[in-house]
């Protein structure tokens, strides 16, 4: 299912959760019994006339991110205000029938209604048309935002312009320009960011929750409280790795910047880590001394050179997911889906995918630029649409992923599969690099994927915190970089102060898209591809393997991604794992030999570990 409240940065646009059973606090209001009957018919009249109000939301919102008129903008809260009224509706209904004996399949949709409501809107009309409209604000001031370098002077750079320069720039002094500019773009959304945070909590409240983070956080077939404690579990064991990473990094750093610009044993200035909010660094990878090998490539270069074109790009990605087995995406899918910026009007570039009938109007909106971190990224988006379709013959209900942290791990397991021999397989190189590459190669995969992290849970630890009261509006700004040092060990380039709003340039917090599904990512897309990849037969080092080209290790895939939503995340793992946790030694595992190496390294240059 899609939900206009959740539109996804890599993925799917949005989604119904999967659940346990929350941080509830009593109403104090006995309710008269109810019938199995009654809430058959109740979850049937409901899921079919959600799933209706969700596909309107859903067309609605994909004209407004392609068209952000004021006009777009007013249809998409429109919708969303429907859609918002009608979900929190049903959610406090299904309250009704909490102690009622269901069949399986109906205690599951009972409890999916429940959950749906991602960012609940109050019982109020005029608080419900407000949380719309303020809903649609922000994320329409996100993709009309602009930096200026010249003041109001033309040209002004958006988010992918500035997110190139901050790529491939090596001048502190513009890089501190471009992240300052470009941060700009979240002061003006602080207060209406602080009345949504109210009028959620409010919502929330009336459902049973303690506040928007308690149901967030009771979409994984755990108890709220006891699902932080996973992800805390979880970050210890990978933290080491991290830490080993960062101390690297920053020694790097401060040999190409200085030790005036980059401390050798503080945080890592966040503008010098080659992306607007330094979540990952791969763009530092050519400041990295590490051995390169003699018939390294430039995949970047190849496609350039080859003169592909966005359409070309998604081609290599459904080719992909054809060799598995897969049909191949709707003519629609061309037709309909966005590759490029338009020259004349604004959109939101930032790249998801959508299903925008639960059939088969599948899309990506991305404007692709020819480069191999969009080329991976294609691969990603496409493991959504991939998703969508396999899971819609199941019940409305059902249509999503075991959690959304399932649905970004199905595109980042294909992207783990854009290996050197992949790319020798579709003729993009000739040769593939010897294993005395192999400390480089996972050195740039560990700038993507290890660097990432603890961001991945700084962005929802923070607005925990916000929800919850823990943090107030004239903290926000304050708690974001005490958490952003405290796990990640970066700091901004300038002093930063309450009438900054830093949080909301990262496109999720505007959009209001819960985050903790990228960190899940990053743990389940090791645990697949080990698991797929034993499927295939393949030996060798993990790293070193594609499941392209075989249809079992397709077969394997499928089966979970047919399931949907119909079962609690832990059968969908095993269906494809054999496991029934997650289980975070499967990248560790992957990066065991990195691991050594940047030991050695921070020994031998004597690069102090933590900050």
């Amino acid at each position: 299912m899609r939900s206009a409240w959740m539109r996804m940065a890599v993925g799917v646009l949005c989604c119904v959760l999967l659940g346990g059973m929350g941080a509830r606090i009593a109403n104090g209001q006995a309710k008269p019994a109810a019938t199995p009957e009654e809430a058959k018919k109740f979850l049937e009249e409901a899921e079919q006339r959600y799933f209706d109000l969700n596909n309107k939301a859903s067309r609605a919102s994909w004209v407004q991110e392609n068209f952000i008129t004021d006009d777009t903008e007013q249809i998409a809260a429109d919708a969303n205000e429907i859609l918002n009224t009608a979900s929190a509706k049903y959610a406090k209904e299904a309250h009704r029938y909490d102690g009622v004996k269901l069949s399986p399949e109906l205690a599951r949709k009972r409890l999916l209604l429940e959950l749906a409501t991602g960012f609940p809107a109050p019982d109020d009309p005029k608080a419900q048309k407000e949380l719309a409209q303020v809903l649609a604000s922000l994320d329409g001031d996100y993709g009309k935002g602009q930096w200026c370098p010249d003041g109001d002077k033309k040209p002004c750079l958006d988010v992918t312009a500035v997110g190139k320069l901050m790529a491939t720039s090596r001048d502190p002094e513009e890089l501190k320009r471009a992240w300052i500019g470009w941060h700009a773009v979240g002061a003006p959304m602080r207060q209406r960011y602080a009345r949504m945070v109210e009028l959620g909590n409010q919502g929330s409240k009336e459902l049973g929750y303690a506040d928007v983070g308690a149901l967030w956080r009771s979409n994984y077939d755990m108890p709220p409280d006891a699902f932080a404690k996973e992800l805390d579990r979880l970050w210890e064991q990978l933290r080491p790795l991290y830490l080993s990473l960062h101390a690297y990094v920053r020694g790097q750093l401060a040999k190409k910047y200085g030790k005036d610009v980059v401390s050798p044993n503080g945080p890592i200035p966040a503008h010098l880590l080659g992306n607007i909010w330094a979540q990952e660094w791969n763009n530092v990878y050519d400041l990295m001394d590490s051995p390169k090998p003699a018939q390294s490539f430039d995949l970047t270069k190849i496609l350039q050179e080859r003169k592909t074109d966005p359409k070309g790009m998604v081609k290599y990605g459904e080719n992909f997911f054809l060799s598995l087995g897969f049909p191949p995406l709707p003519q629609t899918f061309w037709e309909r889906s966005l590759f490029t910026k338009p020259a004349d009007r604004d959109v939101v570039c930032h790249a998801s995918a959508w299903d925008v009938d639960s059939k088969d109007d599948l899309r990506v909106k991305m404007c692709i630029q020819i480069t191999e971190e969009d080329f991976r990224t294609i691969h990603h988006e496409l493991g959504h649409n991939f998703y969508q379709r396999a899971y819609n013959t199941q019940p409305p209900l059902f249509q999503n992923s075991a959690n959304d942290g399932f649905h970004e791990a199905v595109g980042d397991t294909i992207a783990l599969s854009v290996t050197p021999e992949y790319l020798k397989k579709i003729g993009l190189i000739e040769t593939v690099p010897p294993a005395s590459g192999d400390t480089d190669y996972l050195l740039q995969q560990a700038l993507e994927k290890v660097a990432f992290l603890p961001f991945g849970l700084v962005i929802d630890k923070w607005r925990w915190q916000v929800f919850s009261g823990q943090v107030k509006p004239e903290q926000y700004n304050k708690a974001w970089w005490d958490l952003r040092e405290k796990y990640q060990g970066v700091a901004p380039p300038v002093a930063r102060t309450e009438a900054d709003f830093d949080p909301g340039a990262k496109y999720h917090v505007p959009a209001n898209v819960p985050y903790m599904r990228y960190f899940l990512a990053r743990i389940y897309q090791f645990q697949f591809q080990r698991a797929l990849c034993k499927e295939a037969g393949v030996e060798g080092p993990l790293h070193r393997c594609s499941i392209y080209g075989n249809k079992k290790a397709g077969e394997k895939l499928n089966a979970m991604l047919s399931m949907g939503a119909s079962k609690p995340w832990p059968d969908a793992l095993e269906v494809l794992t054999g496991q029934r946790e997650m289980d975070a030694t499967a990248l560790a595992d992957y990066f065991a030999p990195l691991k050594t190496w940047l030991d050695e390294q921070n020994k031998k240059n004597g690069y102090p570990v933590g900050w």
